[in-house]
């Protein structure tokens, strides 16, 4: 039976990989190419090609080929929701450090 609570397990597990993270990231600006990727998060194309290769076997990108190059799209734009939720816990958590630490000047 499939259940929900495994989907978000998993889901997490893919995302705790900073440079997927940066990949999804990259991808916000629409279809890129792994060179252009690999440029945006300053990585070797074969290590982003195995990761997105990851990000792909899990439904998280899609790919299109055209000629010698293949183009990578987010399959589901939702994904950027949780991307933004997780900035918004770790900002949080920067403000609650810095006033914590105000308190102790």
């Amino acid at each position: 039976m499939f259940k929900p609570s495994y989907f978000k397990a998993d889901l997490f597990k893919v995302l705790s990989n900073p440079v997927r993270i940066q990949i999804l990231d990259a991808l916000r600006l629409g279809e890129q190419s792994v060179n252009s990727i690999a440029q945006w998060v300053q990585a070797d194309p074969s290590s982003v090609s195995q990761q997105l290769a990851v990000l792909r076997s899990r439904n998280l990108v899609t790919s299109r080929k055209q000629g010698n190059y293949v183009f990578y799209s987010v399959r589901d734009p939702a994904i950027f929701n949780i991307l933004d939720a997780a900035l918004e816990v770790f900002n949080n958590h920067l403000v609650d450090v810095r006033d914590a630490l105000e308190k102790l000047e």
